[in-house]
């Protein structure tokens, strides 16, 4: 049962690194994260987990602001090298004027908030001792847009929203999953 909980908390480590990589647009960690030959599919994206990172720097870059947060995860084991699981997500991305990638989030014309629920269906594999993602499924359950009215995102501390380069603090937090 210990190694299990171990395994558990392994993948766990994966997931909210995942969602850390997206949010400080550290996408020097994703090798950390899916092995070599692992897939990807979530709402236009389809590929390699290579290819995914490409399209996901288009889609994330232009965000003012993006913010993955991770709900439960469900475990099944398949063996001892092999894990399913389900991660409900909950993600915030401020879209600005002039954003490009309108087959994701539309062009307002104005900063604006989109909210996108769902979850991340996963294939872990353990290999040489590390679990890493073979193939991610991302779905859609729902996903609104909200006006930011009275909302001056100008006028923030530099910093208000985090960095994303070295300047950031977690930056110790995550040197592990770095290349």
């Amino acid at each position: 049962m210990n190694m299990r909980l171990e395994d558990r908390e392994a993948i766990r480590d994966v997931i909210a690194a995942y969602a850390h990589a997206i949010d400080r647009r550290r996408w020097d960690m994703m090798p950390q994260l899916f092995h070599a030959d692992a897939t990807f599919s979530f709402g236009p994206i389809e590929g390699g987990w290579q290819g995914f990172v490409e399209q996901a720097k288009a889609i994330i870059d232009p965000c003012l602001i993006t913010q993955h947060q991770l709900g439960q995860v469900q475990f099944g084991f398949d063996g001892e090298d092999i894990c399913h699981t389900e991660t409900y997500m909950t993600a915030m991305h401020t879209i600005p004027p002039g954003y490009p990638a309108i087959e994701v989030f539309p062009d307002k014309g104005t900063v604006y908030s989109a909210v996108i629920a769902g979850r991340y269906v996963d294939r872990f594999e353990r290999r040489s001792g590390e679990w890493r993602i073979a193939h991610r499924s991302g779905i859609y359950d729902w996903r609104e847009f909200r006006e930011l009215e009275g909302v001056d995102l100008s006028q923030l501390p530099e910093g208000a929203s985090g960095f994303h380069d070295d300047r950031d603090p977690s930056s110790p937090v995550t040197s592990r999953w770095r290349g």
